[in-house]
């Protein structure tokens, strides 16, 4: 038994197919060709079914009923639907036991004594005055190399905002 499930892993082993006996697959090559091949011969697919078990295996469709109850797959999945269901009488949700870290933050509070002037995009902004660096200009940070700058302006005007001059 345990030869046989290995030669079937085996990869480069040859499979015949089942739409053409004269073609001879390799084992890892196999499931391609099957789509190929049903694609080829529709009117052998026809006469074949899929085993719900495992896709590679084509069987006329008088036998497939048979097969079902023979096919050596089934047994693997039939012992993972025992394992499953074993499993879900013992599968119970553990409680969590996270708890929220303690936050000293208070925003409102911050923003109350916050005694510095507003954020204005495009103007100089000073530290507060009981700040160690009240004396400091604080100076935008541009993402620019050195040597270039933003423009000034948009480098066309905009119909709306051109009040109907012509330039």
């Amino acid at each position: 038994m345990e030869e046989t499930y290995i030669d079937s892993l085996d990869p480069e082993k040859l499979l015949q197919c089942p739409y053409d006996k004269n073609h001879q697959i390799r084992a890892c090559r196999f499931p391609y060709h099957l789509i190929k091949c049903r694609k080829n011969h529709p009117d052998v697919a026809n006469k074949l079914a899929t085993c719900p078990f495992n896709a590679r295996h084509q069987v006329p469709r008088t036998e497939i009923s048979h097969h079902i109850s023979s096919c050596d797959d089934k047994s693997c999945i039939e012992q993972d639907i025992v394992n499953q269901t074993r499993n879900l009488g013992q599968e119970t949700l553990a409680e969590s036991t996270w708890q929220c870290p303690p936050c000293d933050e208070d925003w409102d509070k911050d923003l109350w004594e916050q005694t510095s002037t507003p954020f204005v995009w495009g103007t100089a902004n000073y530290c507060g005055k009981n700040s160690p660096a009240s004396n400091i200009v604080m100076e935008h940070k541009s993402n620019l190399a050195s040597g270039m700058r933003v423009p000034k302006s948009l480098p066309y005007v905009l119909p709306w905002k051109n009040n109907g001059n012509a330039q």
